[in-house]
């Protein structure tokens, strides 16, 4: 299935956190908390002025982001689960 976000939306992938501390120890899936680190998938066409003018988004696919905890709806598409978020809850890119 394709998914295109609409306006200021982006769709992102997380990605998976260390299942090992620097120590080697194994952390359970239980104690892992969600990563707040992902991968832009698709950007939708941008936000809209007052003016009607299009605000260009500032990530492209492929871009690898930060975003905050609780940012975002959870989705499934494809059989991947996937966030669709705001471009402002996004916190920078990661270079």
């Amino acid at each position: 299935m394709a998914f295109k976000p609409l306006h200021d939306r982006v769709l992102v992938k997380r990605i998976e956190g260390e299942d090992k501390t620097k120590g080697g120890l194994i952390i359970p899936d239980s104690a892992k908390e969600k990563p707040a680190e992902g991968e832009v998938v698709a950007v939708g066409e941008g936000a809209r002025k007052d003016s009607g003018e299009l605000i260009a988004p500032s990530v492209k696919a492929g871009d690898r982001i930060l975003f905050g905890k609780w940012s975002g709806t959870e989705v499934t598409i494809d059989g991947t689960e996937m966030l669709i978020m705001k471009e402002s809850d996004i916190l920078g890119l990661i270079a």
